[in-house]
């Protein structure tokens, strides 16, 4: 067995990104016969979601564009939202309904992850705080609230990074739906830039990545009804 680099991180979350938290919850009920529930809204990003828990301390969210959020705040424009959520190409393909966009990636204790990001601030986006009711953590966000890349290559498949402030996770809240993630995989036209960044990283473990002309993410399950994949 290949031993894990020394701060191997572990999969915290995947992503389904929505026109609406409505569209994306009934497209993961349909799909994975399991309802997300919970969550609530990010203000600093004018986002909110719902959640599902799943086995193994990991869990599925469903991110949208919060209606309700205001535009902007004490006369400043609103900071461009995570997850290329105001990019219009993601607004066009979501026409076509929820889709698996991205994944999270979570940096343990004893590693800081701020003080690892300045150490390589090319490698890793800077590190927004961000609050929920009693969570607090910090995520990996570029600037312009674009998915991570290193060299051009990103597009969702490599993961933001994310390290928990607060004493619970989310997973500790919600009730393991009666299915498992059983394999990550992605495709991506520079498959071995990305593959490098993800051995850099300590994440090469947590999903497979094969060559390919677009860049995809695909998330097979194990349910009750058998075999059921989100892409």
């Amino acid at each position: 067995m290949t031993s894990l680099p020394a701060h191997s991180l572990s999969l915290d979350h995947l992503v389904i990104s929505a026109r609406t938290l409505e569209e994306g919850v009934q497209y993961v009920a349909d799909t994975l016969g399991a309802m997300p529930a919970g969550g609530g809204a990010h203000p600093l990003m004018r986002t909110h979601n719902r959640l599902l828990g799943l086995w193994g301390g990991v869990y599925l969210e469903v991110i949208a564009i919060d209606p309700l959020a205001p535009a902007a705040a004490d006369g400043q424009p609103g900071r461009p939202r995570l997850f290329a959520l105001d990019d219009p190409a993601t607004h066009a393909r979501l026409e076509d309904g929820p889709y698996l966009s991205h994944w999270v990636a979570r940096v343990e204790r004893p590693k800081h992850l701020v003080t690892w990001q300045a150490q390589y601030p090319q490698r890793i986006a800077p590190i927004v705080p961000m609050t929920r009711g009693d969570f607090a953590w910090g995520l990996s966000v570029p600037d312009d609230g674009s998915f991570p890349a290193w060299q051009q290559a990103g597009d969702g498949v490599l993961p933001s990074l994310i390290q928990w402030e607060s004493p619970r996770h989310p997973s500790n809240e919600l009730t393991p739906a009666n299915l498992a993630l059983k394999a990550l995989k992605a495709v991506h036209p520079r498959a071995n830039v990305i593959g490098e960044q993800l051995r850099w990283l300590g994440a090469a473990h947590l999903i497979d990545v094969q060559p390919g002309d677009s860049a995809a993410l695909v998330a097979e399950f194990e349910t009750a009804e058998g075999p059921r994949t989100l892409a």
